[in-house]
């Protein structure tokens, strides 16, 4: 996801260890020039129960570093299923109002039929 992500957006993304304001923060991914800020969230289908909470967590991060690293980075929240990104993309709740306020895109960069089919087990194996 985060390298189709890369290749979209002509840059190199690389997971990104910070330490701020004495933090130690760990993005999904950046760009070397901290331009371009992402959080990814491998989930098919729609947002339920608490899954929401972790979505909004990682957004929070985003905007924390953005706003500590200063200038105007993209910040991107990368999601692999469009029903997924949904609720943050183009939903009516506050969430979706707050990510927009704050500058966090959602983006959707789908994947193979086989990560498909390995994270829909995956995620059928977590409701047990």
């Amino acid at each position: 996801m985060i390298a189709e992500l890369g290749s979209r957006l002509g840059v190199q993304l690389e997971r990104c260890p910070l330490v701020l304001d004495k933090a130690r923060v760990i993005l999904d991914a950046a760009s070397p020039d901290r331009g371009v800020l992402v959080e990814a969230y491998a989930h098919l289908g729609a947002i339920k129960g608490g899954q929401p909470k972790k979505v909004l967590t990682d957004a929070f991060k985003l905007a924390f570093v953005g706003r500590v690293l200063g200038g105007n980075p993209r910040l991107i929240l990368l999601f692999c299923d469009e029903e997924a990104a949904a609720t943050f993309r183009t939903g009516r709740g506050w969430a979706a109002a707050a990510l927009r306020h704050f500058g966090i895109e959602c983006e959707v960069v789908p994947i193979s039929e086989t990560s498909r089919t390995r994270l829909a087990a995956a995620q059928q194996r977590q409701k047990r």
